[in-house]
């Protein structure tokens, strides 16, 4: 599906016929200047974002944004997996607060000070 170098020819065949022998070295020269260009541009926003991202430049997985790694299957496998830990660690996190609550509750505790239990009468 990408551009391959019997593609590449092609194209340069067709623009030879299209633009014929006298035209040809003046596009070529100007297509060579624009990749130049192009290159030169992205140089320039790199070492742009290098300079505003500080030292995490170097942290960040660039393979991971590339769009070529785009696969939606696996964006959303990870989203419902990330989603899944995560209830399974904020329950893990509920279980140890109930224990630990459970654990600081002693007979001592519920007693009042004439040693009867204490209770809500109006939520009995």
């Amino acid at each position: 599906m990408g551009l391959t170098i019997d593609k590449i020819l092609v194209i340069l065949v067709i623009a030879m016929f299209v633009l014929g022998p006298q035209r040809l070295p003046g596009y070529a020269k100007k297509l060579g200047e624009l990749v130049r260009n192009v290159k030169r541009m992205a140089d320039g926003a790199k070492d742009r974002l290098r300079d505003e991202m500080g030292p995490e430049f170097d942290d960040v997985d660039w393979r991971q944004l590339d769009p070529r790694q785009y696969d939606p299957r696996r964006i959303i496998r990870d989203a419902l997996l990330e989603d899944e830990r995560d209830a399974r660690s904020d329950s893990r996190q509920s279980e140890m607060a109930d224990a630990e609550a459970r654990r600081r509750i002693t007979p001592q505790a519920e007693r009042g000070a004439g040693g009867a239990l204490m209770f809500d009468e109006e939520a009995t």
